[in-house]
């Protein structure tokens, strides 16, 4: 088979099927550390209340840890899909090689960081010593996740990147259900193995990441079609390489990490606040994260066509296809959250309500406020990463930059220095995506971007 004249002959263009086709399996794989995020907080939260509060502050914390990887790998998704649409290959694959080296890099010192610093960084935030406790019980066992999950987001990085992202579901549903069984066995100790509630929880995630890396990689031998970028044999690496990498991913890096850092913040203030507050809290960003699935599949799809189309001489068709995106993400987020956020007593039922039904009728009041943060956060997780794929990702950080700042001073006012509710407190985001969506929107239409290179 001609894999050159295959590649070359896959066109990408801007209908609104495109958009879809390539977004969907990305939408389900960027779903992987959301459902992770679900799949604990079910099972912890019919184990035991409290360890279902403290996931909420340390599932967070994690999640910054994974947002660093998962920033390095968004940029080399961008560096890869701008080589495929300039039909270069072979270059394509050196910078998969580069993006892997670095990824694993990143992951060791991570890795240290994490057993070394966790105990006097969350001494910081945390009142509750039993929260404490069990904050740190969970990071112990999912600090060998690192590894795993930089590694596996490079995979994705890079089918994403070349427009194949078919399998990208199939290895999702098995890191999903692995990631069920072993909760079920280790959260309430089934089959011989002792209950270990949270810590039980973080041993299944690394388990369930472990088998699904495994099960990528060993695709990646067995896919032929991927043989013109060289992926079996070691490419000559130079300095360049590196630092076009991570020229590329680092304002990526810093910008997941103060976007997912400030939420962290926002989470301890809510614990400062109280146990009860900071469960209600930890239901509604489980609501957001499930939710928002469909923006971020749709954000890393916009990476890689405007990027894609970008490297083929087709700037002017960027932007109206983050429109038509924008379209199909509002679409689809609606017609998933207004049932859900309507009647949650009937959707949240099986998952935290099946024997107390008191955390879903307190959070009720709040679902209006995270549909209107949903809708926003539609438009502007798009924008933003329709400007993070022309390669400009350093004004996209500074943009996040600013208005991170705000959204801090925000929490700070209304929750720290004159407490307000849990609904005032929730609408930071409101202001965060609406910031950014505007300030977006007038870059990407100024067309200063299209100067950019890399």
């Amino acid at each position: 088979m001609n894999f050159t004249y295959f590649a070359v002959s896959m066109k990408l263009n801007t209908s609104y099927q495109q958009i879809f086709s390539l977004s969907f399996p990305i939408m389900l794989g960027s779903a992987a550390q959301n459902i992770i995020v679900l799949s604990d907080n079910v099972f912890l939260y019919h184990y035991n209340h409290l360890d279902f509060a403290a996931a909420g502050l340390v599932g967070v914390f994690y999640l910054i840890i994974s947002s660093i990887g998962y920033g390095f790998s968004r940029g080399g998704q961008i560096i890869i899909a701008r080589r495929h649409g300039e039909q270069n290959f072979e270059r394509a694959g050196t910078d998969f090689q580069a993006l892997i080296i670095l990824e694993l890099a990143l992951s060791v010192l991570l890795f240290f960081l994490l057993r070394w610093f966790s105990r006097p960084f969350f001494e910081l935030f945390v009142v509750n010593q039993e929260i404490l406790d069990k904050c740190l019980a969970y990071l112990e066992p999912r600090s060998w996740g690192i590894f795993f999950s930089y590694m596996g987001v490079s995979l994705i990085a890079f089918y994403s990147g070349i427009a194949r992202p078919k399998f990208i579901m199939i290895d999702t549903m098995v890191l999903i259900v692995v990631n069920l069984i072993l909760n079920y066995v280790f959260v309430f100790g089934k089959f011989g193995f002792a209950p270990m509630g949270i810590a039980g929880s973080a041993l299944a995630s690394t388990v369930a990441e472990a088998v699904a890396f495994i099960v990528f990689v060993l695709y990646m031998f067995w896919d032929k079609a991927n043989r013109m970028f060289g992926l079996l044999s070691l490419h000559r690496l130079s300095g360049a390489d590196f630092y076009n990498m991570f020229s590329i991913s680092i304002p990526g890096v810093f910008q997941s990490f103060i976007g997912i850092g400030s939420w962290f913040l926002f989470f301890s203030f809510m614990e400062n606040v109280g146990s009860k507050e900071l469960e209600i809290s930890n239901l509604l960003r489980t609501i957001y994260l499930i939710l928002s699935i469909p923006c971020w599949g749709y954000s890393s799809g916009i990476n890689t066509l405007v990027s894609h189309f970008i490297g083929n001489r087709k700037r002017q068709a960027v932007l109206p296809m983050i429109i038509k995106t924008i379209k199909l993400n509002l679409l689809t987020t609606m017609l998933l959250a207004m049932p859900v956020l309507m009647f949650p007593e009937f959707f949240l039922y099986p998952l935290f309500g099946s024997q107390d039904m008191s955390l879903i009728l307190i959070s009720k009041p709040y679902m209006p406020v995270l549909f209107l943060i949903l809708m926003i956060f539609s438009m502007g997780g798009i924008l933003i990463n329709g400007l993070i794929g022309t390669g400009y990702t350093m004004k996209a950080l500074w943009i996040q930059v600013v208005f991170t700042f705000i959204y801090m001073v925000y929490c700070t006012l209304t929750i720290k220095v004159w407490y307000q509710g849990i609904g005032w407190a929730w609408a930071a985001e409101i202001f965060y995506w609406l910031g950014i969506s505007f300030v977006s929107y007038q870059y990407l239409k100024s067309n200063k971007w299209y100067i950019f290179k890399f």
